[in-house]
């Protein structure tokens, strides 16, 4: 029997007598065996599975899912009323919808920006940013320290190619390439040279601001993220009505509503008392283009601070008042009619300036009147207060214009429990008048109350009476005034402090910066290289991109020229 023998991959030879295929290893297995139970692979450990979750978490891809769920994530916090910010549309949720509620409040839905979930997606997102920018950092660090890579053996291979000849010598191709790095290191290339086996050349690269700016872009993110998630919990945002002759002391007691961080405390908010003097609007008179229209507004107040200093200042929209670290907005104005209620015996139970919310631009306002003790029951009023007044085709009431001409208010009133008894937030701006008996308008057959300034009425029943003060000074001249000062006005002022939002504004600012940088600056490598050969010096420019580059074509051009005119000369 014959025997053959051939070379092996490993330089080997092997026996082929077995009638196996020439060329192959003895151990080569064509398949899986009989006996083989499959692919065996290493277990990767506690360890390995660790590595494997943060190399998860923190990839760009994560990031970005991230993010998106954290979008979503803020979603419920606009639909359903919060905590924090409204706690009575939460109570008024709650009675409206008793078997949905406990299921919705274990979900934390009312509660959405202090939730677990969404904790732990914030803090997911900002760890997994984290992640991704320090690692980035140390190697662009390094990069930053390294050498321009040597120039390749081959320039012609690449792409973006250039080729020239000049006369002359080694000396000549020296001096070639000094020029082309002292005009690439001028232009704000890094340079090295690489000089040897009869050739001459200058590496050069630039562009590393591209990777800066993108790892500033991250960074800020996270820099937004920790003065949003830590300055908030420093931040307060509080609403309050103020009416004219009207003084506050800026206590959490004295606000309609506050919205405030977990770190604030009740000693927080800065010591001052604040009164409004006067409210002055101005209106374009009627008979003019845009008649009735309001011009500026302007909250005349007197701030007082705690050592008895007193300064006289205005707010004004879109011109914030700021005392201390906190800066007080306009955000709305109306008219708050002085109303006196007395019982059967003249004993006065109820004298308020209240507030009516304006209804349009002609500040038509609706406002309500809740007297729980004093009366025989508890009463409710619901009313409008027409500054010139005027009536419409159907007989309905409205009014004309925005300033005092022809001021009414009209008033329907209601008897039974005002629901105050019962422990629950009820909005002082709104009747629920379900439960209670109408008196006075609709189908009653009794006429709504109607009044002027300085005008009463009688309440049903012979309850009392109801009064309409006119707020005028007594010494006013009337030719003068007229009408103008007979109720008082009202503004909405709104009290923020966040020292977080200069941070936020500067990494808002660095991170479209970096963003800019890392869209426009261009990452490249040039090379410049002059070969002696006897006849002449060959010299030759590259260059590659790191990335997208369409101008890099047209950067060797000029590179070549400026090159060839700078030798010329």
């Amino acid at each position: 029997m014959s025997r053959s023998r051939s070379d092996g991959p490993s330089g080997g030879r092997r026996d082929t007598r077995d009638g196996s295929e020439p060329l192959r290893p003895n151990d080569h297995v064509d398949g899986a065996r009989p006996d083989d139970d499959g692919v065996n692979q290493p277990a990767l450990g506690v360890v390995g599975w660790l590595r494997w979750g943060w190399r998860q978490l923190t990839s760009m891809r994560t990031a970005l899912i991230l993010l998106l769920l954290l979008a979503i994530a803020a979603v419920p916090g606009s639909i359903f009323p919060q905590r924090m910010a409204n706690p009575n549309g939460v109570t008024q949720w709650e009675r409206e919808n008793p078997d949905l509620f406990p299921v919705l409040d274990a979900l934390q839905l009312f509660d959405v920006y202090l939730s677990a979930w969404f904790s732990a997606i914030y803090l997911l997102l900002f760890v997994s940013l984290v992640g991704c920018i320090l690692p980035r950092t140390k190697h662009h660090w390094k990069a930053l320290r390294s050498r321009p890579p040597r120039t390749p053996a081959r320039l012609n291979r690449l792409e973006h190619h250039l080729s020239d000849r000049i006369e002359g010598d080694d000396e000549d191709a020296r001096h070639a390439v000094d020029l082309a790095q002292a005009q690439l290191r001028s232009s704000g290339y890094r340079v090295e040279r690489y000089d040897g086996r009869g050739a001459f050349s200058v590496s050069a690269e630039r562009g590393y601001l591209r990777e800066t700016g993108n790892l500033v872009f991250h960074a800020s993110l996270v820099g937004v993220l920790v003065a949003v998630g830590v300055g908030g919990g420093f931040a307060y945002t509080g609403q309050r009505v103020l009416i004219e002759g009207q003084t506050v002391v800026n206590a959490l007691v004295d606000y309609s509503s506050m919205n405030r961080g977990r770190f604030v405390s009740e000693h927080a908010l800065a010591p001052y008392a604040l009164r409004l003097n006067s409210f002055d609007v101005s209106y374009v008179p009627i008979g003019q283009s845009g008649q009735g229209q309001a011009g500026d507004f302007s909250a005349n107040v007197t701030v007082r601070q705690p050592d008895g200093t007193e300064i006289d200042d205005s707010v004004r929209v879109n011109y914030p008042l700021d005392i201390g670290d906190e800066r007080i907005y306009l955000l709305g104005n109306g008219y708050a009619p002085t109303i006196r209620i007395t019982d059967a015996d003249g004993t006065t139970v109820f004298r308020e300036s209240v507030p009516f919310l304006p209804q349009d631009s002609n500040m038509t306002s609706l406002g309500v009147v809740k007297i729980a003790d004093g009366l025989p029951e508890q009463v409710g009023l619901v009313g409008f207060f027409y500054p010139t007044q005027a009536e419409l085709a159907t007989g309905a009431f409205t009014s004309a214009f925005g300033d005092l001409y022809n001021p009414v208010l009209t008033l329907n009133v209601f008897s039974g429990d005002l629901g105050i008894d019962e422990g629950v937030p009820r909005s002082v701006y709104e009747l629920d008048t379900s439960e209670m008996e109408q008196l006075t308008g609709g189908e009653t057959g009794v006429d709504s109350i109607e009044l002027a300034p300085g005008e009463s009425a009688e309440l049903p029943n012979g309850w009392g009476t109801i009064t309409f003060e006119d707020e005028t000074p007594a010494d006013a001249d009337p030719a003068q005034v007229g009408l103008s000062e007979s109720v008082k006005r009202f503004v909405s002022l709104q009290t923020h402090h966040d020292a977080s939002a200069i941070w936020v504004l500067g990494f808002a600012v660095l991170a479209v910066l970096g963003l800019l940088t890392a869209l426009f600056v261009p990452r490249r490598r040039v090379w410049v290289k002059a070969t002696p050969d006897g006849s002449g010096v060959r010299l030759e420019y590259a260059a590659l991109a790191r990335g997208e580059d369409p101008t890099l074509a047209t950067a060797v051009e000029q590179l070549h020229t400026r090159h060839r005119d700078a030798l010329g000369s």
